[in-house]
């Protein structure tokens, strides 16, 4: 079985995010996720950009349209904060977009808004 893209890296996200969500439990709106989120890759000292703005090229234009991602860490994995009943096809086909427009591999879709924090990898 092949390894997993970054796996140390997404372990630690996962588990910074599982301690936000052992903390606040679910129900807040996305905005308090990403704050604590923000404050907890602060403290471990990752490298991190909040709303990363992505063009879109097509053809030989970079169309008007930005992607802004939740979290690019480390320059390679972008992370979507979600609060939903579930993470659904359409966040990941987001997340997809995210990729494609970033030239990154991975992305992590997080949803809070459930009794026990739920996670997806998404690879391109």
């Amino acid at each position: 079985m092949p390894e997993l893209l970054f796996k140390q890296e997404s372990y630690i996200l996962v588990g910074i995010c599982m301690d936000i969500h052992r903390t606040l439990g679910h129900g807040f709106k996305e905005i308090v996720y990403k704050d604590a989120l923000e404050y907890e890759l602060q403290k471990k000292g990752l490298l991190f950009e909040r709303e990363k703005e992505f063009s879109i090229s097509y053809k030989e234009i970079i169309l008007k349209h930005r992607y802004y991602a939740d979290f690019v860490v480390n320059e390679r994995i972008i992370l979507e904060i979600k609060t939903a009943s579930a993470i659904i096809d359409s966040f990941v086909l987001q997340t997809v977009n995210y990729l494609k427009a970033s030239n990154l591999k991975l992305g992590l879709v997080v949803n809070f808004d459930t009794s026990s924090l739920e996670f997806q990898r998404v690879v391109f």
